[in-house]
């Protein structure tokens, strides 16, 4: 007999690169010089650090929590990102439903979005899946700290309805001065837009000091959305907590999708949460030390290398975008960086993520945040790989 019911096309997507290749290669046994984040504490850390005693543990009611997220972790977060205002806090899973939830929620078919190029994956899927117009925000009209006037006037214009942007930019680094950051805050107010505001990594700086939430920053005068996570620069990855801040009414909105979701997070997962969120300049503080020595050591790595890998020096963050010189020889094919990659894994237990990840094929993440010494021990084999390469070609 046959099916009565109407039969639906069937358009299978994709997984995002990203995701895909660490799904396929990522091993404990590996030198990782790929990641965007710090190398993790162990629990055992967090508890002494966080002060979480076993009486605070054994105090937890296993019930549910609430959509927004319990009033602990919202107001830990408001204090440090949101001038204390506790209503303007989405507790999430990962910020990758915070991104999620408010993206789906805020943006429209037709919607003119400004995207900047070579940005998370899910914060350029949303626009496309919503059918909005996206326009790019070239990653090379990022420079000194600014966005290049000629380009932001040329596309946020009026009539724009979210300018999405991720600094210090993942893999790249770049980011921008407190004056670059008021030049994009004032065409973004003018045009009517909301900002759109990935701060994944913005706790750690190298050029400028750590830019604040836009939002905090210039109140009314500026509508924005912006998203922080646990899995960058807190060192807490497997946490899995994110946070989105925003216009209460915007977050309120997102409700009919969450409760058709995840609901909310687990008090035990909040209780970790708000005691890291007040114990954060010691988190991060430690691993930002940590990230600056490897930065310095990739410095003279570079330098040492200029014939065979190029770049531009991180300003923030703990990932840097460097290009092989031989994948931008004419000719070169698109998935070139892909084979380098693995066979990198396969030769010196060594990852890095490819280019392709960022629709960027010449060049590769490479993660400096880790341990300083197997961050070591991945450039040695990274160089040793190099020379080999270079001399059997």
């Amino acid at each position: 007999m046959s099916d009565p019911r109407p039969q639906r096309e069937t358009v299978r997507e994709e997984p995002p690169v990203l995701e895909e290749w660490y799904r396929r290669h990522l091993r404990p046994d590996l030198y990782d010089i790929s990641s965007s984040g710090v190398h993790p504490y162990t629990f055992a850390e967090i508890r002494e650090m966080c002060g979480i005693g076993q009486d605070d543990l054994d105090a937890i009611v296993m019930d549910d929590s609430v959509s927004q997220g319990g009033s602990g972790i919202r107001q830990a977060i408001a204090d440090r990102y949101a001038a204390g205002d506790a209503d303007r806090i989405l507790v999430t899973h990962g910020s990758s439903e915070a991104i999620s939830l408010t993206l789906n929620t805020l943006l429209r078919p037709g919607d003119r979005v400004v995207v900047q190029e070579g940005i998370y994956h899910s914060l350029g899927h949303y626009p496309r899946e919503a059918g909005c117009e996206v326009a790019v925000l070239p990653a090379a009209a990022v420079r000194d700290g600014e966005i290049d006037p000629q380009a932001l006037g040329s596309l946020v214009t009026p009539g724009t309805a979210a300018v999405i942007v991720n600094f210090p930019h993942n893999p790249s680094g770049a980011t921008l001065s407190p004056q670059g950051l008021k030049a994009l805050a004032a065409a973004v107010a003018e045009a009517g837009a909301v900002l759109v505001w990935d701060a994944a990594t913005a706790e750690i700086a190298h050029r400028w000091e750590v830019l604040a939430d836009p939002g905090a920053l210039y109140g009314p005068a500026l509508r924005t959305v912006s998203y922080g996570t646990f899995s960058k620069t807190f060192g807490l990855p497997g946490l899995r907590v994110g946070w989105a801040v925003a216009d209460p009414e915007l977050l309120r909105a997102t409700f009919p999708l969450r409760d058709r979701t995840t609901l909310f997070l687990s008090p035990l997962v909040e209780l970790v949460a708000e005691r890291a969120m007040r114990s954060a300049d010691q988190l991060i503080g430690l691993r930002a030390a940590e990230a600056g020595r490897n930065l310095a050591h990739l410095r003279g790595w570079m330098a040492e290398h200029e014939d065979l890998v190029r770049w531009r020096e991180p300003e923030g963050g703990v990932s840097a975008f460097p290009v092989f010189r031989a994948l931008e020889r004419p000719g070169t094919p698109p998935g070139a960086v892909e084979e380098l990659c693995l066979e990198l894994l396969e030769r010196h237990r060594t990852l890095l993520v490819p280019g392709t990840a960022f629709g960027a094929p010449q060049g590769v993440r490479l993660g400096f945040g880790g341990g300083e010494a197997d961050f070591r021990a991945g450039l040695a084999e990274l160089s040793a790989f190099l020379r080999g390469r270079g001399a059997g070609r």
